[in-house]
């Protein structure tokens, strides 16, 4: 079963971030909310695609959920996660992420 969570950046800040079950947008992965149904995912997508002057680059991703907690599936995505950068700061002191 492929599950998917939206993802986009802070228009103002530039952070990565994800929808959550309560339609806000939240900087930890694991608040965001995952969609099993891929037609209402797509459907949450649209939604949050007008949110322009919030987020840009708005896109499903896809997760893996074998603990309870959702997992990116691919290596950009758990470097999105932590930030891009070169020193250890920000979301980078608080979070480790393995793929």
């Amino acid at each position: 079963m492929s599950h998917q969570v939206i993802t986009a950046n802070a228009l103002l800040e530039g952070d990565v971030v994800y929808l959550s079950k309560t339609n806000h947008w939240v900087r930890r992965l694991e608040d965001a909310e995952v969609f099993a149904d891929a037609e209402l995912a797509k459907l949450a997508l649209e939604l949050a695609e007008v949110r322009d002057s919030e987020v840009v680059g708005v896109y499903l991703m896809n997760v893996s959920v074998e603990t309870g907690t959702p997992a990116p599936t691919h290596f950009r995505e758990a470097f999105r996660q932590t930030g891009p950068s070169n020193r250890f700061h920000g979301k980078q002191e608080q979070t480790h992420v393995s793929v």
